[in-house]
């Protein structure tokens, strides 16, 4: 895209450098496959100078393009190709690349990468004319009415923004909305990587800064790109160009490898593949088995992870085989014919990568110790292997083949002009024709992956230029995805390493402030817990309007979605952000900033924030189940509250309800005596039965006799959130019951334990008082309490 690249012929010593070394390291790979002419760009820019042919022929001039099209494409109709190169000469016609070389030199090279990678009709027609619009005077709407609206949506999504306009924000803001647009069509980020590469290629004449300032651009942002679309062919070389300008010496240092091992006599590689042929063909499974040498920073990678190399280590082989099927059946010969290094079977087919990627990966181990790396494959997932999304040619159109170039397409309905800030007549605001819904909402666009989405829904969030650009680069960088399924089956993508805050935030986007906890594959976990593939997360919501985000939560998330939803949030709210649930604790900080056991008094109700315990309904007992008015202070002793009838095999005995495990009615219970010649009644599965049971006490026939009012202990466990205890209390006294005591304890690895010994007007009430209990919103747990201490 950029006019000041220069020329391969002239170039300075970086991509030559690279190129010659992998020429000279990459001997074998000339027997994997077919190797293009070297394209003379300075012949084709004289071609190009002597102006257009004659009308329907083509011009000589993309005639490798043409080639290498047909290759993919047999019955690809041309025309278009061949109007858009008479559009892009004659309008980049006196343009000169830095090189001195004709500017049609530039879209000529990036339409063949494209066209070798096997890209249909319209994504070659748009690349020919990507720089036609910004560079010269053609216009959007004479490239709609010329090429229909498929085209010209492409070349808009690949033209710069004007510094003029946007100053330096001109790069982030051209980024953000080249994304936007390729969330309607990737084929806008299929251009964008291929200009990228020719641009990286002959990139020699520029300052050492501006190298280095491109080099870095491109790693950081176009090289996770390429890896998360699938196209590794333009991925590997960028990354070898971007290695030999940002890191020069290690670059010489590979070189230097790579060379003593092609001087080396006898090829390890060679070798394994000689015998693997030999095991197909006796199994009779039809393969092709070929070496791929490894890149320059992959072998820089292997380098650094297991020291001296040996010669297997500079290279892998690849099995391509014609059915999926095969694929196992290739596998099982290998790992029962020679020596498998079982730790490196991978199996990718039957669960792809994100980007598209499908093979089985194994090691065989030779005589001498060398491990040799096997990858098995298909013919087509070879193919979108190095292709990526460009393999799946147009994946809009109903056809296997893109719609012709040259038939004019109905003007796409505008996109929301939001999602990037730009306005309707802007590219990233414009929908791509191709693009579209299926009648239940969901995208019909097969290559809009999961981190796709996000990018683009975090983007809309993200306030200025500066944080988009930071933030896209901390996307980028992590490049691996995790899959975690919710509890109704549905999925949530998101980046390895990513927490319960995370999910959240993918799951529910700014209402997960409202978050007061999660499950984790059944079991409570804080929010900070680090999920891994496969897991099921259960995210607790709380019901209240005043919960709140924690700034701890920062600390634990790692998308770009969380992190700029939580920081919006506490920017809005500079007091706030005690949190709903803290990452790794829970609850909400006392006054002072303490959190202190609380303890209720007898028979009170916690008050509200600013109310009195008496202008709270809830906070006498019965009050709203319909009991009398408080007692005044003269009124003299309070009744004994009515107590469960126990019935004993042991005429004249006193009774005692055990407060260890609080037995009430219909629980099944038994009776030790104690001294006093008192029976102490407990529940039979109370941990003092057993201790009694161990130190020979006999046991005591007890039963329940008429139900009356009983006292209990109830445990409930719940996330912190504020008015928690008020609400809590509420529901206790709605129920009847009176709170004898109650206890709070510290906040714990994101739980709060309440305690309530509970005074009920009839037993039977109590599977009812414990519902209404569990019912109150952050209450995961209500039980009845097990003491470990024996009784006296």
């Amino acid at each position: 895209m950029s006019a000041e690249a220069t020329n391969p012929a002239t170039a300075g010593p970086v991509a030559p450098t690279v190129s010659q070394a992998l020429t000279a390291s990459a001997a074998p790979a000339a027997s994997r496959r077919k190797s293009r002419p070297r394209i003379d760009l300075r012949r084709l820019g004289r071609a190009a100078l002597l102006g257009p042919a004659a009308r329907d022929k083509l011009p000589d001039a993309i005639s490798h393009v043409v080639e290498a099209h047909r290759a993919h494409h047999p019955d690809a109709d041309l025309e278009p190709l061949r109007r858009a190169y008479v559009l892009a000469e004659s309008s980049h016609r006196g343009q000169m690349r830095k090189s001195g070389e004709p500017y049609i030199t530039h879209p000529l090279a990036v339409t063949l990468i494209l066209a070798e990678l096997g890209a249909e009709t319209t994504t070659l027609t748009a690349s020919l004319l990507h720089d036609t619009v910004e560079d010269t005077e053609v216009t959007l709407d004479q490239v709609r009415e010329q090429f229909g609206e498929e085209v010209r949506y492409l070349v808009d999504g690949v033209t710069k923004l004007e510094k003029v306009d946007y100053g330096a924000a001109a790069e982030p803001e051209t980024f953000r909305k080249m994304l936007v647009a390729t969330g309607n069509d990737v084929r806008v980020m299929s251009i964008k990587l291929a200009d990228r590469l020719h641009n990286m290629r002959t990139l020699g004449v520029m300052r050492p800064e501006k190298q280095a300032r491109i080099a870095k651009v491109t790693r950081d942002v176009l090289i996770p790109l390429a890896e998360r679309l699938g196209v590794q062919a333009l991925k590997t070389e960028l990354e070898d160009l971007v290695f030999a300008i940002l890191c020069p010496e290690e670059c010489a240092r590979t070189r230097e490898l790579i060379a003593e091992n092609a001087a080396r006599s006898g090829d390890p590689l060679a070798e394994v593949a000689e015998e693997v042929r030999g095991v197909l063909r006796e199994a009779d499974i039809p393969a092709e088995v070929l070496i791929r040498p490894r890149h320059f920073v992959s072998v820089h990678r292997v380098s650094r992870k297991r020291g001296r190399l040996r010669g297997a280590d500079f290279g892998r082989l690849l099995v391509l085989v014609n059915e999926d099927a095969d694929c196992y059946a290739v596998l099982g010969e290998l790992h029962t014919c020679m020596t498998p290094v079982v730790s490196e079977f991978k199996d990718f087919i039957a669960v792809p990568k994100f980007n598209l990627y499908q093979s089985l990966h194994t090691a065989v181990a030779r005589p001498d110790g060398q491990v040799v790396e096997v990858l098995i494959r298909t013919h087509q997932m070879h193919k979108v292997a190095e292709a990526g999304v460009v393999a799946l040619g147009n994946p809009y159109a109903p056809a296997a083949d893109a719609p012709a170039a040259d038939a004019p397409a109905a003007d796409a309905p505008a996109a929301d002009a939001s999602a990037s800030g730009t306005s309707a007549s802007d590219p990233a605001a414009a929908g791509s024709p191709a693009a579209g819904s299926s009648a239940d909402g969901e995208r019909v666009d097969p290559t809009r992956p999961g981190w796709l989405s996000r990018l683009l829904d975090w983007q809309q969030a993200a306030p200025d230029p500066d944080t988009f650009w930071s933030t896209l680069r901390e996307d980028l960088a992590q490049d691996r995805e995790i899959t975690v399924f919710r509890p109704d089956g549905g999925a949530l993508g998101l980046p390895e390493g990513a927490t319960c805050v995370d999910a959240a935030y993918a799951q529910y986007g700014e209402d997960a402030h409202a978050c007061i906890g999660a499950r984790v594959n059944g079991r409570l976990a804080t929010l900070s817990t680090v999920l891994r593939d496969g897991d099921t997360v259960q995210l607790l919501m709380g019901q209240d309007p005043a919960s709140e985000p924690s700034r701890e939560w920062l600390e634990h998330a790692h998308t770009p979605a969380a992190r700029i939803a939580i920081q919006r949030w506490l920017a809005t709210h500079p007091g706030g952000g005690t949190g709903t649930a803290d990452a790794d604790g829970t609850g909400t900080a006392e006054p002072g900033g303490t959190r202190a056991p609380l303890t209720a008094a007898p028979g009170t109700a916690p008050a509200r924030d600013g109310e009195s315990a008496a202008a709270h309904p809830a906070a006498r007992p019965g009050a709203a189940a319909g009991a009398p008015p408080e007692r005044p202070a003269d009124a003299g002793p309070a009744p004994r509250p009515p107590r469960a009838d126990v019935l004993v095999d042991r005429p004249g005995a006193a009774v005692r309800l055990a407060g260890c495990c609080t037995p009430v009615p219909p629980d099944e219970i038994t009776g030790f005596a104690v001294r006093g010649g008192v029976v102490t009644v407990h529940r039979v599965e109370c941990a003092v039965v057993a201790n009694m049971k161990n130190l020979g006490r006999a046991e005591i026939g007890v039963r329940w006799g008429d139900t009356a009012g009983c006292r209990v202990t109830l445990v409930a466990e719940s996330f912190g959130r504020p008015h928690l205890l008020a609400d809590l209390t509420e529901a206790i006294a709605l129920e009847g019951a009176e709170i004898v005591s109650a206890t709070v304890e510290p906040p714990s690895q994101q739980r709060v334990r309440h305690t309530y010994t509970l005074q009920l007007p009839d037993a039977a009430r109590l599977p009812a008082l414990m519902r209404a209990m569990r019912d109150v919103p952050g209450v995961y747990d209500v039980g009845r309490a097990q003491h470990q201490t024996p009784a006296p």
